[in-house]
């Protein structure tokens, strides 16, 4: 297993009516998180892309558990469990700053052939270096 803890600062803009920041940000949290570990560990979606390779979301998991506010500072922690195959699982945590755990959620990623837009397997070079960071090891 994988772990990587990006920081987030909740703009006024991600905040509703209610105050809360609002369920649809979660989403471009774990995005950013998950951009953040890829860069942490050498790697970038435009590496991917010039590659030949895409990454579409396929799926997306968010659980609500407690608000965030605006200008509170996230955590937003990155896990990665298994080795990815045609399909890449990244799972999120989120924690205010007092380290209560505000959602939880899990995106499914898919790997695409650029040019064919058809399903293909993670780079090898990718599945190496999850590997050797430990991701699938028990």
């Amino acid at each position: 297993m994988l772990t990587c803890d990006v920081k987030i600062r909740v703009w006024y803009k991600h905040t509703d009516q209610m105050g809360l920041v609002h369920h649809s940000n979660y989403i471009c949290y774990y995005e950013e998180a998950r951009s953040s570990f890829m860069r942490e560990y050498g790697v970038s979606y435009a590496k991917m892309e010039a590659d030949g390779v895409l990454m579409p979301i396929l799926h997306v998991d968010s659980d609500y558990r407690r608000p965030a506010f605006y200008d509170d500072e996230l955590t937003v922690r990155v896990i990665i469990k298994d080795l990815p195959k045609v399909k890449f699982t990244v799972h999120y945590e989120v924690y205010n700053s007092k380290g209560e755990l505000l959602n939880t959620g899990c995106t499914v990623l898919g790997f695409l052939r650029k040019e064919s837009m058809c399903p293909c397997r993670a780079p090898q070079w990718f599945v190496d270096l999850l590997a050797a960071n430990g991701v699938g090891e028990e």
